[in-house]
Formats: structure tokens, C-alpha cells, sequence
């Protein structure tokens, strides 16, 4: 694949709208801000949710979520992706006839912004993947991703307010998607993984927002070995992590990072010496601490 197949594109009028207000010295100031708008995913015939997003690559995120809720199996062959914008809907047809009426009623809230779900069975498959411990990281891929993802126009950057996540292999990031919630860029990456036919073997997973348990579920559910971000961990993902034997990175800015889980698979191959620190221009507008994300 080549480098960013699909990136963001902050300068997308459907994605982000302006706003007028006063700054701290009571001077106007004109912003722009992410969108919010519903997006409701059916599978057949049977409504499952409503997801607060952005609004771009529905049928990506309306897949991603069906599988990484364990609703749609790897094995399914989805005959049709039906979205119609006016009303805000998406619709998945597969082959095999689904039911799960039971399985709704069995769901938790997680700590994901805009109504995170994992629904109570998800643990069950989690506890069986194996990930790949042949999987190695490069301390000078987590330096070159970093410097290559934060360097590239995004709403991340821009506009604030918004959660980032990228596919990535060595040094290379494949797939850049961003949302309101975390947990719906993960979503969209698995749905374009599923439907391209994109193997989770020898990827990294990069993203903005906390390393939660929610964030370790799902990369797991898709098999990667290595998760990364640039802020940090609670204490439930560097369990479960560890737990999976996912290498777990947070923390990743400038020359720094910690590693929590999976320690093994670091290769300290990178010249610190050459690393520069994280510029200010690299942070997202209007953020004061990443790991509050």
C-alpha cells in the first residue's frame, strides 16, 4: 500500500463550521470546529446504533463497528452497503441471516466519548487471539510515524476537538482516519481493512487519544501487535494489554515514550541525538494536555 491511501482532509466544508467568540484578552476570534451528526447503522434488517460523526466513510465506520462488536464475523460476505445521506442511514446486507436482538440487551458503557459501546460478550474472543510474537517495533519507526503523522494537515491540528488513528507498517502510515470518538476512527480503519482485504500482519496501530480499555479491545480484535499514542494509558488498557500481549506505547511525543506491555518486541535502533523535540505548532489547537483526550 502506498503511504496515506486515504488521509484527512481538514479543508472538507462538510466536516467543520465556523464559529465567532471572544478570546482571553475579550478580542473576537473566528474558529472553525468538527461537526457532529448522527449516523444510524442497520445490519439487515435490524436497527444496532446511532453514532455521533464527523460523517465521512460511513460505510468504513458502520462495518468496523459490526465487526469490532463482534456482529460481523471475518468470514461474512457483505452482498451490499446501502447509505443515504438524507437520512442519515447505513445499512449492511450480508449473506448469512442475522438476529441480535438477545445480544443488544447486553451492552456496557465505556469510557469512549460519543456513546462508546462494547457489548458484554466481546471478552470472549478477546481472550482467545493470539497476536504475532515474531512482531517487532523500530524505535525509529514510533520517531518517523510521529513526525509524518503530526506533520499532516488534519482536523486534529486545525480545528481541535477530534481523534485521530492511522494504519501503519515500519515507518510507513497507510490510513489516516479521524472522528469525534476514538472509538469511531478505530471503527473505520477495521471497516477499510475488511472491505480491501488488508492483512494485520507486520502493522503498527498509531492514534491521538488515550491508550483505554476500549483501544486495546479493538486493536487486538483486529489482530495488531503494536498499539501507540502520543498520550496516555489508563490502568484497565495496560492490563488488558498485557493481558494479550499487545506492545502498548504511550506518551510518544518528541524523543519520549513509555512502553507498558510488551516490552519485548522494542528494537532500540533510533539516534536520539538526531530525534528533534516536538514542535508547538504540532499540537492541536486549543489542547492543553493530550492525555486529557
Amino acid at each position: 500500500m502506498q503511504e496515506f491511501a486515504i488521509k484527512p482532509n481538514p479543508d472538507d466544508p462538510r466536516l467543520s463550521e465556523p464559529v465567532s467568540g471572544l478570546d482571553h484578552e475579550g478580542k473576537p476570534v473566528d474558529i472553525r470546529v468538527p461537526v457532529e451528526r448522527p449516523l444510524t447503522i442497520y445490519l439487515n434488517r435490524q436497527e444496532i446504533v446511532t453514532a455521533m460523526t464527523i460523517g465521512d466513510h460511513p460505510d468504513y465506520l458502520a462495518v468496523g463497528y459490526l465487526l469490532n462488536q463482534h456482529m460481523l464475523r471475518h468470514d461474512d460476505h457483505v452482498t451490499a452497503i446501502d447509505y443515504d445521506a438524507d437520512i442519515e442511514t447505513v445499512v449492511v446486507r450480508t449473506e448469512r441471516a442475522t438476529d441480535y436482538e438477545q445480544k443488544m440487551t447486553r451492552r456496557t458503557q465505556t469510557s469512549g466519548c460519543a456513546q462508546g459501546t462494547v457489548f458484554g460478550d466481546l471478552m470472549e474472543r478477546f481472550e482467545e487471539i493470539e497476536l504475532d510474537p515474531d512482531a517487532a517495533i523500530r524505535t525509529s519507526w514510533i520517531y518517523a510515524l510521529s513526525r509524518k503523522i503530526n506533520m499532516t494537515p488534519s482536523l486534529y491540528l486545525t480545528a481541535g476537538a477530534i481523534h485521530g488513528c492511522v494504519l501503519c507498517e515500519g515507518d510507513t502510515p497507510l490510513v489516516y482516519m479521524e472522528d469525534v470518538g476514538r472509538h469511531n476512527a478505530v471503527d473505520k480503519i477495521a471497516g477499510y481493512m475488511f472491505l480491501n482485504g488488508v492483512s494485520p500482519k507486520g502493522k503498527l496501530f498509531y492514534t491521538t487519544g488515550r491508550l483505554t480499555s476500549e483501544m486495546v479491545i479493538k486493536t487486538v480484535h483486529m489482530e495488531i501487535p503494536v498499539l501507540i499514542s502520543r498520550s496516555g494509558f489508563t490502568a484497565w488498557g495496560v492490563q488488558l494489554a498485557r493481558q494479550a500481549g499487545l506492545t502498548l506505547i504511550g506518551r510518544a511525543k518528541g524523543k519520549r515514550f513509555v512502553a507498558v506491555s510488551g516490552e519485548n518486541r522494542l528494537i532500540y535502533d533510533a539516534d536520539l541525538s538526531a530525534v528533534e523535540e516536538e514542535p508547538k505548532h504540532m499540537r492541536r489547537k486549543g489542547s492543553v494536555e493530550d492525555d486529557a483526550a
